[in-house]
C-alpha cells in the first residue's frame, strides 16, 4: 500500500454498506474538495526535502558503545509512518520501528554513548532518536552535517504530524499498517487467505463463511481480490458499532441524524451536561461532524458522533483536568510531589546500569524529586551509584548537568534533588562546585527575598524554575541567617535510607549490601549551604515532631516504618504531613527495584512517595494516574482535611472525618475495540476481560471482573455492570485493566488505564488503554458508561 492509498483511506469516512452511496451521502463537490485536499496534502510531502531525503534513504553508523560502531542503511518507507534499515553485510536481514515509538530527537553528544565517541565525531553529525516506555535509545551519526539535519527535521515534522492526528486519522494509520502487514506479496491487493490470516492477526476468530460474505460484499470489482476504497470497506464493515449505532438511535428522531435538540437531550440525559448545553452541541458538530450538508442543518451523523464518543471529550478522563486547574500557591507540604527513587538506575538496583537516561526519562514523565547516590570517586571527581553493588558508575556532575538541561521540560515547577551523602568532605566540596556553577541561578541558596521564613514557600512564583537540594544541614535555617553555626562534625552526612535501614521484620543479607554504620562525620559548609527548605532531620515520634519541629525539617521513611505509623497513629501522620514535607521510600529488601503500593502512603498525605520509575507495574500506573491531571506538572494539591491542621483525618476510619459524603460508582463494561495481541504465537486470540479496581483508603479498596469473551480481542462485547462505594473520593484512584484469561496459569496483561476518581467524566465514555509502559496502543479502547449517584 503506498503513501497514497494511506491518505485515500484518510478520507473515507462512512459506515454505509457500498462506496457508491458514500458518494451520494457526501455530494460531488464535497468529494471533489476532499480529493483536492488529497493532493494538496501529497504535494506538501514531495515538496519537503527533508522527507525526500528520508525516502531515499542515508548510511548513517549505529552506535552502541565507543568499541562498537556499526553502519547500516535507513530508509523511510512509503507509509510515512516506517523506518527500515539493514547491515551492508547482512544480506536481506533488515529490522524496522514506528515513527509512532519515537518520543524525540536530541541533536548531538546528548547521550552517554555519543559523548563517550565525541572526540571522534562532531556533534552536528550526531543525533539520538529516544524511543518511548522503556525501550534503549538509538544513537546515530550521519556522514555529514546535513544528512544529520534532514533526518533530525524530517523525524521531527513526522512526530509532529501524528501527535496532531485526530482518533480517526489514528485509527486510518493503523488500518494502513495492518494491509501492509497482510499484503505478504505486496501487490496491492488482498485475496482471501490474505484476509482469512489477517483477521487472525487483527485478533478476530471469525466464522469463514462469514468472512467470505464480506469479502465478497467488499469485493465491487469482483476481482477476486480487495484494493485500496475496497480494503477499507471491509473493514467497516467488520467494525460495525453496534452499541454505538444502538445510543446513537436511541436518541435520534429519525433514525439517521441528531438534530440540535437530540443531541442536546443526549448530552444533558447521558453525559449530564448542564450549563451552555445549547452552545457545547453546537461546538461538537462544528468540531466532529464531517458532513457540511449536516453541519448546515445542525446536525450530526452517526460517524459524527462516533468521532465525538472516540474524541479527548468522549473520554473518560475529563479534559478540563488535564491542563492546569489546581491552585498553586499553597505550602509545598500541602502537595504531592511526583517522586522518583534511584533515579540513576534503569534497571535493578544490584547490578543494574546506571545512567543519566534515568533522570532525563524520569524528569520527561513530570517527576519533581529525583534522588542521587553519591561516592568518592576518581581524580576527586563524586560518582553516583548503588553503593557496595556491582550497579555501573556515573559522574555526579554529569548528573547535575542533565538536571539543568531537563529539569524544566516538562513542568516549571520546583525539583527537588534527594542527596543521599557518602562522600568525603574534600569530594563534598566539589559537588557544591558543580551545583553552584553548573545550575547556576536555578538552584536555590538562599531563603526567597532574603528574610527568616515562617512557612514552607508554594510552587509556583517564587519557586518556578528553581531545583531544591534535599540534605543534611550544619545548622537551622535561622541559626544560618543570623550568622550561628553548628560544628560541622555533629551533622550526620547521610540520611535514613543511606544506613541501609533494615525493615524491623526483616533481616537483611549482607551479601546483597553491607550495613553502613551511623557515624558522625563532617558536613562540607559548601554542601550545608545550598540546602534550604528541605533539611533532612532523623524522625523520634509525633510528639517530638509537634513540639521541635521546623517546617523546613524533612524525614525519610522505609515503607515498612511508614505503614506501621500508619497502622498506629495514621490520624497523627496526616496532621505531621500538614505541617512539613516527608519522604517514603521503598524498603532495601526490593533487590528487584519493584515497588511498593503508593496509594497507602498518599491516604497519610506523605508528600514525597519515591517509586522506581524504571519498573513497570501497577504501582507505577497509580503513580501516573494521580499525577497524569493538573497539566502533568508533578504536583498535585492534597485535599482540604489533609492540609488543615484543626482537622483530624484517619485513612483507617474515613466515615469519622467530617463532611463524609460517600458515593456509589456504577460502571457497565459494554465492549472492547482492537485490543493488541499478547501471543505471538499465529492464531492465538486473546480471551478478554476487563477488571475494575479501585484504589484509596483501605475501606475503598475493591476490585470487580467482567466474565471473559472467548477468541475475540478485535470487538468483545460484555454489557456486564460493576458497582462500587467510595468513602473518599478525593484519595480514590480507578484502573481499568484487560486481561486475556486463562484457566491453567495467569492471565496476561493486554492494557490498562488509571486515572483519579474526581476526574471521571459520567456518561457514555471511551478508555484509551495504555500499554504495560505507560504508552498509548492506538486504536485499542474500551466503550463504558458511568454512573456516580450520592448515598447519604
Amino acid at each position: 500500500m503506498t503513501i497514497i492509498d494511506c491518505k485515500y483511506e484518510h478520507f473515507l469516512r462512512s459506515d454505509t454498506k457500498t462506496v457508491s452511496s458514500l458518494l451520494e451521502l457526501l455530494g460531488g463537490s464535497y468529494w471533489e474538495s476532499l480529493i483536492k485536499g488529497l493532493n494538496y496534502i501529497l504535494f506538501c510531502i514531495q515538496a519537503d526535502d527533508d522527507l525526500k531525503s528520508m525516502f531515499v534513504g542515508t548510511v548513517m553508523r549505529k552506535i552502541k558503545s565507543r568499541t562498537w560502531k556499526k553502519q547500516r542503511y535507513f530508509r523511510l518507507q512509503e507509509d510515512c509512518m516506517t523506518i527500515w534499515y539493514k547491515s551492508k553485510k547482512a544480506g536481506n536481514a533488515h529490522s524496522t520501528f514506528s515513527v509512532g515509538d519515537v518520543e524525540a530527537v536530541r541533536e548531538g553528544h546528548q547521550s552517554e554513548v555519543l559523548l563517550s565517541i565525541a572526540d571522534e565525531f562532531p556533534p552536528d553529525r550526531c543525533f539520538t532518536l529516544v524511543f518511548r516506555g522503556r525501550r534503549g535509545n538509538l544513537d546515530l551519526v550521519a556522514e555529514s552535517a546535513a544528512e544529520a539535519q534532514s533526518w533530525i527535521k524530517g523525524i521531527r515534522k513526522l512526530i509532529d504530524n501524528l501527535e496532531n492526528m485526530g482518533q480517526r486519522e489514528k485509527l486510518d494509520q493503523w488500518i494502513c499498517d495492518w494491509f501492509k502487514k497482510a499484503d505478504k506479496n505486496r501487490d496491492g491487493q488482498m485475496n482471501f487467505k490474505e484476509v482469512r490470516n489477517l483477521l487472525k492477526m487483527m485478533n478476530v476468530d471469525m466464522n469463514e463463511h462469514h468472512a467470505l460474505r464480506l469479502f465478497t460484499m467488499a469485493d465491487k470489482s469482483q476481482s477476486g481480490t480487495l484494493e485500496d476504497d475496497e480494503f477499507v470497506l471491509f473493514y467497516k464493515m467488520l467494525t460495525q458499532r453496534e452499541d454505538v449505532l444502538r445510543v446513537f438511535q436511541e436518541y435520534s428522531s429519525d433514525g439517521q441524524k441528531l438534530m440540535l435538540q437530540d443531541l442536546k437531550d443526549f448530552l444533558r440525559e447521558e453525559q449530564l451536561h448542564e450549563d451552555g448545553v445549547q452552545q457545547y452541541a453546537l461546538k461538537l458538530i462544528e468540531r466532529y461532524e464531517p458532513s457540511d450538508t449536516a453541519k448546515m442543518l445542525q446536525a450530526m451523523t452517526f460517524d459524527g458522533f462516533l468521532m465525538y464518543l472516540s474524541s479527548s471529550e468522549g473520554s473518560i478522563f475529563n479534559p478540563n483536568m488535564v491542563d492546569l486547574y489546581q491552585d498553586m500557591t499553597q505550602p509545598l507540604c500541602h502537595y504531592f510531589i511526583s517522586s522518583s527513587h534511584n533515579t540513576y538506575l534503569l534497571e535493578d538496583q544490584i547490578r543494574g546500569h546506571s545512567s543519566v537516561e534515568g533522570y532525563i526519562r524520569a524528569l520527561k514523565r513530570g517527576c519533581r524529586c529525583v534522588e542521587v547516590d553519591c561516592w568518592d570517586g576518581p581524580n576527586g571527581e563524586p560518582i553516583v551509584y548503588h553503593g557496595h553493588t556491582f550497579t555501573s558508575k556515573i559522574f555526579f556532575k554529569d548528573v547535575v548537568t542533565v538536571l539543568g538541561n531537563y529539569a524544566f521540560k516538562a513542568s516549571q515547577y520546583p525539583v527537588i534533588l534527594s542527596i543521599e551523602n557518602h562522600c568525603s568532605v574534600e569530594q563534598q566540596k566539589v559537588m557544591a562546585q558543580h551545583l553552584t556553577q553548573i545550575l547556576g541561578d536555578k538552584l536555590l541558596k538562599s531563603p526567597l527575598d532574603g528574610k527568616i521564613p515562617i512557612g514552607l514557600p508554594s510552587p509556583e512564583v517564587s519557586l518556578e524554575r528553581k531545583i531544591l537540594l534535599k540534605g543534611k544541614k550544619i545548622c537551622g535555617l535561622e541559626n544560618c541567617m543570623n550568622g550561628v553555626v553548628d560544628d560541622p562534625l555533629m551533622g550526620e552526612v547521610s540520611d535514613e535510607e543511606d544506613t541501609a535501614e533494615i525493615d524491623d521484620d526483616h533481616h537483611r543479607n549482607d551479601s546483597i549490601r553491607h550495613r553502613v554504620k551511623k557515624s558522625k562525620q563532617r558536613l562540607s559548609k559548601e554542601l550545608s549551604d545550598c540546602v534550604v527548605y528541605c533539611k533532612s532531620v532523623h524522625f523520634s515520634s509525633f510528639k517530638h515532631s509537634q513540639i521541635h519541629s521546623k517546617f523546613y525539617e524533612i524525614s525519610s521513611f522505609t515503607e515498612s516504618k511508614a505503614r506501621k505509623h500508619i497502622r498506629e497513629a495514621g490520624s497523627e501522620f496526616v496532621l505531621h504531613n500538614a505541617r512539613q514535607l516527608s519522604r517514603v521510600y521503598p524498603s532495601g529488601l526490593r533487590t528487584d527495584s519493584s515497588n511498593f503500593n503508593p496509594q497507602d502512603m498518599w491516604n497519610a498525605g506523605c508528600q514525597i512517595v519515591a517509586l522506581n520509575f524504571q519498573t513497570a507495574g501497577v504501582e507505577m500506573d497509580l503513580n501516573d494516574g494521580l499525577f497524569s491531571q493538573n497539566g502533568h506538572c508533578g504536583y498535585i494539591l492534597k485535599p482540604t482535611f489533609m492540609r488543615n491542621t484543626d482537622e483530624r483525618f484517619d485513612p483507617e476510619n474515613p466515615q469519622n472525618r467530617d463532611g463524609y459524603k460517600p458515593l456509589s460508582l456504577s460502571v457497565q463494561v459494554i465492549s472492547g475495540q482492537q485490543l493488541p495481541k499478547v501471543n505471538i504465537k499465529e492464531g492465538s486470540i486473546i480471551d478478554p476481560l476487563v477488571r475494575v479496581e479501585i484504589h484509596g483508603v483501605p475501606l475503598d479498596q475493591a476490585k470487580q471482573e467482567t466474565r471473559y469473551i472467548d477468541n475475540n480481542g478485535f470487538n468483545p462485547v460484555w454489557h456486564d455492570t460493576l458497582q462500587f462505594t467510595i468513602h473518599v473520593p478525593e484519595l480514590a484512584l480507578v484502573r481499568f485493566v484487560v486481561e486475556d484469561y486463562d484457566k491453567t496459569s495467569k492471565n496476561d496483561f493486554v492494557g490498562q488505564f488509571t486515572l483519579p476518581f474526581i476526574c471521571i467524566q459520567p456518561g457514555y465514555r471511551h478508555i484509551h488503554l495504555l500499554s504495560k509502559d505507560g504508552t498509548s496502543i492506538p486504536p485499542s479502547s474500551l466503550f463504558v458508561h458511568v454512573r456516580i449517584t450520592k448515598l447519604m
